[in-house]
């Protein structure tokens, strides 16, 4: 399939052996999608992806005012939906708090009547040791990464329930016990599994009510604000673009939600079973040596 922007809408279409332009469905038209972290990086990414396909996107992320030294806002990314051709309805939300969350999720199923696809996308880093981790800290990055990811899913769930094909993604790791992916940063590996694990437990949980519940990661490293901020410059040059996860992210959710659970997808080695097989595109640097992800053995 490949995409093609004619005016503000998105088009994705495929050419048969003549080189004729065949259109395709939107398969995300009017699905509702509530995406948390959704200012900037992949979270800004996935609700782009998705409103090219005719999505209504929850922008659901604390920043609604511009940011001194980071870039996007939940307007900004909210204009952004709405030239790619979707629907934008933005939030200022912390997932940490309970109550906000839960009012996040009525109004959004007040104004649309349901909760199609949930991203829990939103996530906090520190790569620290034990040591060098203030608990500040380490309480910050289990209330948004495990708990958070916690909170929203049981927010949304009773929503979703009756959608055509639901799916929860949580934006986290396969689970791997090796030792050498907790040693340097044990706070923030325990949480983010802690997100694998609500995809471990909830994906089987969810099955009779036909929920897909599954993981997704990156390969390498991706060109974020936090691998921006947190490595040094080589790195970022050497990592791929967002898009690479929201293309991905689209593939798992336009799968039929019975068939696709439980899973804790890569994302180049998902997007291969789907037929992409040049990753070029996706490089920051095709010039620079990729550098793999964390928790990849």
């Amino acid at each position: 399939m490949r995409y093609q922007k004619v005016g503000n809408l998105g088009v994705n279409y495929n050419e048969d052996k003549k080189g004729i332009i065949i259109m395709l469905e939107k398969k995300l038209q009017g699905k509702v999608v509530f995406i948390t972290g959704s200012s900037r990086g992949i979270g800004r990414e996935i609700a782009l992806r998705f409103a090219r396909d005719g999505a209504i996107i929850v922008i659901a992320a604390k920043t609604s005012e511009p940011h001194p030294t980071l870039s996007g806002t939940i307007h900004t990314v909210a204009k952004e939906v709405e030239e790619a051709g979707g629907t934008a309805y933005p939030i200022q939300l912390d997932i940490r708090d309970e109550t906000k969350v839960y009012e996040a999720v009525a109004d959004v199923v007040k104004k649309f009547g349901k909760i199609d696809i949930l991203i829990n996308n939103a996530s906090s880093i520190g790569l620290t040791p034990t040591l060098q981790t203030p608990m500040k800290r380490f309480d910050l990055m289990f209330s948004v990464n495990a708990r958070g990811t916690f909170l929203c899913s049981q927010a949304c769930i009773p929503h979703m329930k009756d959608a055509a094909n639901p799916h929860i993604i949580n934006l986290s790791p396969p689970l791997n016990m090796n030792a050498k992916w907790f040693a340097k940063h044990v706070a923030y590996t325990i949480s983010k599994y802690g997100m694998s694990m609500c995809t471990l437990g909830m994906s089987e949980e969810l099955k009779p009510e036909g929920i897909a519940v599954n993981s997704l990661w990156p390969k390498t490293t991706i060109a974020t604000a936090a691998i921006e901020v947190n490595f040094p410059k080589q790195i970022l040059e050497g990592s791929r673009k967002p898009q690479i996860m929201a293309d991905a992210a689209y593939e798992i959710v336009t799968s039929n939600s019975r068939d696709t659970t439980g899973n804790f997808f890569v994302d180049e080695d998902f997007l291969r079973t789907r037929g992409v097989s040049d990753f070029s595109g996706y490089a920051m640097n095709p010039e620079k040596r990729l550098f793999p992800d964390f928790f990849l053995d």
